[in-house]
Formats: C-alpha cells, structure tokens, sequence
C-alpha cells in the first residue's frame, strides 16, 4: 500500500480525504468511512465511539458518529450522501483500534452512496498532505 509521509502522519494513497480529516475508500457505490492517522494523533486516546445507526440516511456534511478522547470529543461528519449499511461494532469495546489502526481495524462505517455530490469535494492524498502541511 502507497503512502505519503508527512512528518509523522502517514497518509494512504489509495483513499480520498476530507477537510475535517476523514478518509473515504470509494468501492463501486460503497465507501467505507474513518479518521485520518493526522485526526487520531490530533485526538490522542481514543476511549468511546457514538457509531451511527444502522440503516440510516445521511446526507454529505451530516455529524453521524461522534469519537471520544480523553482530551476532546469530535464529530465525524459525512463525506458523502447515503444510507449507513454497516458499522464497525469492534469500536465499541476497543475504540483505542482507531489509534492503533486508522485506515485498518479503525475503521468506523460503511456507507451506499445515493448520489454523486459531494465527490468532486474530496481531496486525493497530495491534497490532503498539503492541507497538514499548512496547519
């Protein structure tokens, strides 16, 4: 797997990204939906995950999970439009797999996407480390 280095946040090339920090793998009309390596180092100790529901319909920019850190709690919003067809239940007795594993076990949902809007606002990986760059 192809990634870019950008001090000590490793970002995948494979995924698209978000100006809040989630990162988005877009397989045919799924996506599977979690928060970057910068966000999880951002947020230290993760200790609970609100998943979403099961089933519901989100529309892109939707606060749909919430992660709690020691330090802060943080939205994690919709990169897309469509309805939650799985969640990453693991999170609830083991959130710390967020800082362990973010682009892996981290994971947080699954989505079907309805529609198409939203996808020209995702960032590719040289978008995004650019945005870490500049914060």
């Amino acid at each position: 797997m192809m990634s870019i280095k950008v001090g000590k946040y490793e970002i995948l090339t494979d995924r698209y990204y978000t100006e809040t920090d989630e990162w988005v793998k877009i397989s045919g009309d799924e996506a599977i939906i979690g928060i970057t390596d910068y966000a999880q180092k951002k947020l230290r100790d993760i200790v609970g995950v609100d998943l979403p529901e099961l089933g519901k319909e989100v529309k892109l920019g939707d606060s749909v999970a919430v992660i709690e850190s020691v330090k802060a709690a943080a939205d994690i919003y919709a990169p897309l439009s469509g309805k939650i067809i799985e969640i990453n239940e693991d999170l609830t007795e083991h959130p710390e797999l967020i800082n362990k594993d973010p682009y892996g076990k981290g994971w947080i949902f699954k989505l079907k996407i309805t529609t198409d809007e939203g996808k020209e606002k995702l960032l590719t990986s040289e978008k995004y480390s650019e945005k870490i760059r500049g914060e």
